[in-house]
């Protein structure tokens, strides 16, 4: 998988890392149980601090999408992701309320906003 950091991006390098690689999940570019890279070779490999790479695992550690061994190192959680629950949709919805509402603020109106909602979802599921 190839990931893709905008260094003049106000999003932090780690967010972006984070975003990167639960795309690749969704994608199925990246396999449950599949190795990831340490610490040290991805930071070495994207050019960035090892801080910032370990930030992001620990991020994707807590929610779930990796698992981090001391022998084995990074993988991909082998069981997948737990159902959806309350507390998944109420962070989705809380996500969601600002970018809807910058929406709406610059114009879009509803179809339009579901219809760009489609397209980014078909474009990961492909």
């Amino acid at each position: 998988m190839i990931l893709t950091l905008d260094l003049q991006s106000e999003v932090p390098i780690y967010l972006q890392l984070r975003n990167n690689i639960i795309e690749g999940i969704a994608s199925k570019e990246l396999k449950p149980g599949e190795a990831l890279p340490s610490v040290r070779a991805m930071a070495a490999d994207l050019g960035v601090n090892m801080h910032t790479i370990n930030k992001a695992y620990q991020i994707l550690k807590q929610d779930g999408f990796i698992l981090i061994h001391r022998q084995k190192g990074v993988v991909i959680h082998p069981d997948g992701m737990p159902e959806i629950d309350e507390a998944y949709t109420s962070a989705i919805k809380e996500q969601l309320r600002p970018i809807i509402s910058e929406a709406i603020c610059r114009g879009m109106d509803e179809k339009d906003f579901y219809k760009l909602c489609e397209d980014i979802f078909a474009d990961i599921k492909q």
